[in-house]
């Protein structure tokens, strides 16, 4: 076992964040439009802004919370895998081809298109807010493992992640936040795959061992299909996730804007498929880091007091890879951080320009005015988001955390999306008071406890949908009632 966090370990990690920001500065000054900054002029390449996609999506909390949940031996969610496949097509076919067809910048110009300009400034406003709250989850909570993993000082984590991350993103916009990603996807698959294999080496039996350490009842949970509102059981993941990807990948500004920089609608598809084919590959590689790391730690006689199954994966890298090894590990994890925190800083200067200064100005900004708005707005809230890691708490674990969040403000996006997709009858007056029933609703179930907080996403959709159409077809019979009598007047 190694001593602890070192200076190799350090200087690896500051080579990997050198490295980021000379992405940055390689591509800095190249933006002369809007277009530029916020997609990339259009004509990034496919396999570029799939995997920029995945390192968006797939935040340090999942890349050290999925190993926390395997080590308790359940591996329910290797369900996603198979979902993202099931959702690809619809993704593909169904919802991208049409923002590519209107030629939008945000998804929420769709929204006023379907529903009028209250509806855009809604979904572009919870947007803000679902994306605002994770944010300092992103940074602090890995940030937090980290610390308890290396002893590296929590305010250094928290502002390395959060000034690099913002340094290169102002410098060059959604091709610098691209490219950095590629190398961040990288390295984040490359570090849970070396993890996989130094477990397996180091557990006697080797990987068989280690897949004998998910317990009955997990494996059970994979495939069982029942019902059961307080556990995470292979429904629950079916039900969550045939939501949660459809929105993340075919409404969430995040994911979106990257696909819409995609030279051609051919390589949308490709994008879409490779990160389905991905989600199956690293599900299955951190679920089984987990088991690992909980068969290593039981047979060393137990993990460190105090250190939470979040932070089991870095503190195996520092402690029990070379050290070089073991700081690009840790890299990864910072990788994760910086990758969704780059990205959600760029979606969200992309959305307060596109959909509330540009039309409350009456119209595009001039393109001068809107790049230097752009790398105000990318500072800002750089700045904004490290100081938030430094106030939000934990809720119970980041995996949960990341439902909670999602639950709360994105199903009703998701929802209001799928009205105007799927019904002519749908009108932005019956969405707007359900939102708000669904809202109050998720809030409810997750403070009372009554759920898994998988289910929240789920049952917000539901409710605003649900209610909606109801809103809909007692607004659509009163007026018949109305009409006829009106009709029957002399």
């Amino acid at each position: 076992m190694n001593a602890g966090f070192g200076w190799i370990h350090g200087i690896t990690i500051a080579a990997y964040g050198a490295a980021m920001v000379a992405i940055g500065l390689r591509l800095a000054g190249r933006q002369h439009t809007a277009e530029d900054f916020f997609l990339g002029g259009r004509r990034l390449p496919w396999l570029a802004v799939a995997m920029s996609m995945y390192a968006s999506v797939t935040s340090a909390v999942t890349f050290m919370g999925v190993p926390g949940i395997g080590s308790t031996g359940n591996v329910a969610l290797l369900v996603v895998g198979a979902m993202s496949l099931v959702a690809a097509p619809v993704l593909a076919r169904g919802m991208l081809p049409v923002y590519r067809r209107l030629g939008v910048t945000t998804s929420y110009e769709y929204a006023e298109r379907r529903f009028g300009r209250p509806a855009r400034v809604a979904a572009a406003g919870l947007f803000l807010l679902s994306r605002l709250a994770w944010l300092g989850l992103v940074i602090y909570a890995p940030s937090l493992a980290l610390t308890a993993s290396t002893g590296l000082p929590l305010w250094i984590a928290i502002v390395a992640i959060g000034a690099l991350a913002t340094a290169y993103t102002a410098m060059g916009g959604l091709a610098a936040v691209v490219w950095t990603d590629v190398a961040q996807f990288v390295l984040m698959v490359g570090g849970a795959v070396w993890i996989a294999v130094a477990l397996a080496a180091r557990v006697d039996g080797g990987a068989a061992a280690i897949l004998r350490q998910a317990a009955p009842e997990g494996l059970m949970r994979a495939q069982d299909w029942t019902f059961d509102p307080a556990r995470m059981n292979g429904f629950a993941v079916v039900v969550a996730y045939a939501f949660l990807l459809l929105h993340d990948y075919g409404v969430d500004q995040v994911t979106v804007q990257r696909l819409l920089a995609i030279r051609t609608s051919g390589g949308v598809t490709r994008a879409i498929l490779f990160n389905a084919m991905t989600d199956v590959l690293m599900v299955a590689v951190l679920l089984f880091v987990g088991l690992g790391l909980a068969a290593f730690f039981a047979a060393a006689g137990g993990a460190p007091q105090g250190l939470s199954a979040d932070a089991w994966l870095p503190y195996f890298a520092i402690h029990e890879l070379p050290p070089v090894a073991g700081g690009l590990v840790v890299a990864a994890v910072f990788a994760a951080a910086m990758s969704s925190m780059d990205s959600g800083i760029n979606s969200i200067a992309t959305v307060i320009v596109t959909d509330f200064v540009a039309p409350a100005r009456g119209g595009a900004l001039p393109d001068a005015a809107a790049l230097r708005l752009a790398r105000i707005l990318t500072v800002v809230l750089g700045v904004a988001a490290t100081a938030a890691a430094f106030l939000v708490t934990r809720i119970g674990g980041m995996v949960k955390a990341f439902f909670a969040f999602t639950g709360f403000f994105s199903a009703p996006v998701l929802a209001l999306f799928a009205l105007g997709m799927l019904t002519r009858r749908a009108r932005f007056a019956d969405w707007l008071p359900s939102a708000t029933v669904a809202i109050g609703l998720t809030i409810g179930l997750h403070r009372s406890g009554l759920c898994h907080e998988i289910y929240l996403f789920p049952a917000g959709f539901l409710a605003t949908v649900g209610l909606g159409l109801v809103l809909g077809f007692a607004r659509e019979a009163g007026a018949r009632r109305g009409a006829a009598r009106a009709g029957g007047r002399p």
